[in-house]
């Protein structure tokens, strides 16, 4: 303990602000708190740390150069500041991928600036050697992975690349040599000296580079959030990795407590799909929607915005189930509208949520939020799903796969064996869509045909505040 300085004890402060941050991040209702305690533990490591070099060096002894420091902050605080105002809702998606492929990238920079002794080697001498080469190596690699295969969902969540499974001709071969000749090149260049070290880690990143691109191209839009999920927990990990490299236990704790909490998130969300992790990563699934065949569907029902409206006035409880569709529509608000609206009549108003709904993990959650929506009136699947059989109406706003009855009733099924939203149960399920289209899963959804369901088609704002009308005219 007598090592133990004010710093370190300053340090666990910041820690304990990230542990309580991310515990209360589990949650809707303290979301919001979590996320501003663990922007105050990151301004206590930032601020301690740059006094900590400033006035006492880093392991060489180096200082800080402060004019570096600040442009680095005004660059990355303006872009962060302009991201924020300007991304919408419907955006975020893409903007979470890329902030995880920066995170890798810094953590790539941090390994290879000291490994060019930029940093200093005092790093070198305090772990040994072999410690720091390995810290080196992994950092490098995973912080690459993470910031070309977050590059790779950002453009699939955003439409600038297909939805679609890309499956790349004796891809499995392509990895395995990408990762055992990427790691093995640097292994050997680090620790035997009788290959060039500096050409071994320009080796390593270009492998690494290649291996997150033909990683997530084969994912289909259907598995981006766990991918998301699984990117975020990799930043995490080369985060730890770049602390062992610079020797900074702060950033080694906090890089943990992200790579654990992103692994447990991607392990729930995959249970939310009956799908193994492995399963995922192999990739092939998800199409990224698209027309069906309209020949498939024979008894489809169809109902306009003034028989809408006539169903639900005399309804006393409604679910509504939002999608990725509603997103698109920025139907949030008069979704809202709507629920208060009926809750005048009397109508008990919830609104379910499915794990995997949207494009990124709490995407629904972010969007009712943004709504104003109660969090007690949130519920997720396990909460709501025995409440279906008792309810008058279910409502889904551009949800497709998570309420495909396919998933329980036909063990053939892509998507068999997936817990799903039970709105079959509910006594008339007003579908709201622009079509007959498939969900990212690519197959037919029987919920269209069912004898309670009519499909509402039109775009989902639009249809609700033509609901809205009706309901205030009646």
């Amino acid at each position: 303990m007598e090592n133990f300085s004010a710093f370190d004890l300053l340090y666990l402060v910041a820690t304990a602000f990230f542990i309580l941050g991310i515990k209360r991040l589990s949650k809707v209702k303290t979301a919001r708190s979590g996320n501003q305690l663990s922007a105050i533990g990151m301004l206590i490591a930032i601020v301690v740390t740059a006094y900590k070099l400033n006035f006492i060096g880093g392991p060489d002894g180096a200082t800080l150069n402060w004019s570096t420091v600040l442009i680095g902050i005004a660059i990355g605080g303006g872009l962060g500041a302009i991201m924020a105002k300007r991304v919408e809702m419907t955006g975020m998606p893409e903007l979470v991928a890329l902030l995880n492929g920066f995170g890798g990238l810094a953590s790539t920079m941090v390994a290879f600036t000291d490994f060019y002794g930029l940093g200093g080697n005092g790093s070198e001498t305090a772990l040994g050697a072999g410690v720091w080469s390995v810290a080196i190596i992994l950092s490098i690699f995973i912080g690459t992975v993470t910031f070309t295969g977050s590059l790779m969902a950002m453009g699939k969540l955003s439409g600038k690349l297909s939805g679609n499974p890309v499956i790349l001709p004796g891809r499995h071969l392509l990895t395995a040599v990408l990762l055992i000749g990427g790691l093995g090149i640097a292994g050997y260049g680090l620790f035997t000296g009788n290959f060039d070290a500096e050409q071994s880690i320009y080796i390593l990143i270009a492998c690494s580079a290649i291996f997150g691109v033909v990683s997530v191209l084969p994912i289909g839009g259907a598995d981006m959030p766990v991918v998301v999920s699984l990117l975020n927990s990799y930043s995490g990990i080369a985060a730890a990795m770049a602390g062992f490299v610079i020797g900074n236990s702060l950033l080694i704790v906090a890089g943990a407590l992200v790579g654990a909490s992103g692994l447990i998130l991607t392990m729930v969300m995959c249970k939310a799909m009956n799908r193994s992790l492995g399963n995922v990563l192999i990739g092939g699934f998800g199409g990224g929607g698209g027309e069906i065949d309209k020949s498939e569907y024979t008894s489809v029902k169809s109902a306009g915005p003034e028989e809408a409206a006539m169903i639900l006035e005399s309804a006393t409880s409604v679910i509504f189930i939002p999608g990725y569709g509603m997103a698109v529509a920025q139907a949030q608000h008069v979704v809202k509208e709507l629920g208060l609206e009926l809750e005048k009549n009397g109508c008990k108003v919830r609104y379910a949520i499915h794990p995997v709904a949207g494009r990124m993990p709490g995407h629904m959650n972010v969007l009712l939020a943004e709504s104003d929506v109660d969090y007690e009136q949130l519920y997720e699947l396990e909460r709501i799903n025995g409440e279906f059989k008792t309810t008058d109406v279910t409502v889904i706003v551009g949800a497709n796969d998570v309420v495909n009855p396919e998933a329980i009733e036909n063990p053939q099924s892509p998507i068999a064996g997936m817990p799903i939203l039970n709105a079959h149960e509910s006594g008339t399920v007003l579908m709201i869509k622009r079509s007959l289209s498939p969900g990212y899963a690519g197959i037919k959804n029987p919920l269209f045909e069912r004898d309670n369901t009519y499909m509402c088609f039109g775009d989902g704002k639009a249809f609700i505040e033509d609901i809205i009308t009706e309901l205030k005219d009646a």
